[in-house]
């Protein structure tokens, strides 16, 4: 959704060090966190000693692969409130939600064909719900208010008698706003309408329960919470009906069919432990450094915008737009720093993030934003360093621009 634009490191080779601090320092966590270690020890039997398919039941090496995925099952469902028949897997989010989304679709064709989203939604849901209205599906593109969030009498004046999903990420990728879930899963329960969240940027960052938030189906990806890359998870709640994207062997009860990625798997069912345990530790520690890096900028620099609401929000994400700097100038100034615009280079023509311009930024400002990702290993020293290099680079921009 977002350009990652990790600055050319030709001036700053890697593993330059600075003092204390190994440079780049990496600020983009939400585009991808790294695999925690105990993760990866986690993984590695799974790719040489214990090699086995889960689909193989006559020998023990499939017996060991599939009891490894059985434990991975419990711990993604231990860490959402779901039973483990709950959860599927897949290769990440991107395949979740078109799954979670499209599947619904074409199974509830019968009862309706109104789907519901919203215009700040991923890529993978908004593409997923254009290609259905190929197909005949109707949808409806709810806009968000200058804070991110949605108007929820605007979502109950959008249903019809034949809305059959309504699809609103858990918190957004590029803003990090927490939508007010409990209460649209509430106003689709109440109307027999599936519920379907995106919550690759708020699992290991948020509460996530999909009992007491009345969710549905919910899809999410490992390498957000230092799990591997390629593999994720979609819960279906026991009862939901699911038309297949995938046709093969059958696997994932029918829904999901492949050979299982066993050691992604493992992976992802361990970052998951490891959030279930730690995850309000980790939210106080990512949140401080966020704080702490909003106000040393806020309080040296004029001009400087905060984009989507603080008050509902994850706790590593700080979105800044700056005013009177070039975006893209900004990012090569930060050559030593990995953080991602909110614009996106597309066709090389610069295009304005369109979840900023749906709160309402104009073009210069939303051209100029920087998200900001803190994670897990983040350390004081380097949030101190970006900031200061923050602040010195639009210092420096401005009185260029004058």
């Amino acid at each position: 959704m977002t350009n990652t634009v990790q600055a050319s490191i030709e001036s700053t080779p890697p593993d330059q060090t600075r003092g204390d601090l190994k440079l780049p320092i990496y600020l983009d966590n939400q585009a991808t966190t790294p695999v925690d270690p105990r993760v990866l020890e986690a993984m590695l039997p799974y790719f040489t000693e214990k090699f086995g398919n889960p689909a193989s039941r006559s020998h023990r090496f499939g017996w060991a692969a599939d009891e490894a995925v059985q434990t991975a099952r419990t711990q993604v469902a231990d860490l959402i409130g779901a039973s483990p028949k709950e959860v599927l897997f897949t290769s990440g989010g991107t395949e979740g939600d078109n799954l979670a989304i499209k599947g619904a679709a074409y199974a509830g064709k019968a009862r309706g064909n109104h789907i519901i989203t919203v215009v700040t939604e991923h890529k993978a849901v908004l593409d997923s719900c254009k290609h259905l209205e190929t197909e005949g599906v109707q949808v409806t593109y709810l806009p968000v208010q200058k804070d991110g969030l949605i108007d929820l009498d605007q979502l109950v004046g959008a249903i019809t008698d034949r809305t059959i999903l309504v699809t609103i990420m858990h918190s957004n990728n590029e803003i990090g706003v927490l939508q007010p879930i409990v209460e649209i899963g509430r106003v689709c329960r109440q109307r027999g309408i599936l519920f379907h969240t995106d919550a690759a940027q708020s699992i290991a960052k948020a509460p996530v329960n999909v009992t007491s938030q009345n969710i549905d189906l919910l899809s999410f990806s490992g390498h957000k919470l230092y799990g591997p890359k390629g593999v994720g998870a979609v819960y279906v709640r026991e009862g939901v009906r699911l038309s297949p994207i995938i046709d093969g062997g059958g696997h994932e009860r029918g829904m999901r069919s492949g050979t299982l990625n066993v050691p992604g798997i493992v992976g992802l069912g361990k970052a998951c432990a490891i959030a279930s345990a730690e995850m309000s530790k980790e939210a106080c520690h990512t949140a401080g450094f966020r704080n702490r890096l909003r106000d040393r900028i806020l309080g040296s620099l004029d001009g400087c915008y905060i984009n989507g609401s603080m008050e509902n929000r994850v706790p590593g994400n700080l979105n800044l737009s700056f005013a009177r700097v070039d975006g893209q100038a900004l990012l090569m100034g930060l050559s030593d720093v990995a953080v991602s615009s909110g614009a996106a280079c597309t066709s090389a023509k610069l295009e304005p993030s369109y979840v900023l311009k749906a709160l309402g930024l104009s073009d210069d400002l939303a051209n100029s934003s920087i998200r900001f990702g803190i994670g897990r290993f983040n350390t004081e020293a380097e949030i101190d360093f970006v900031a200061d290099r923050v602040i010195e680079v639009v210092s420096q921009l401005r009185e260029i621009s004058l």
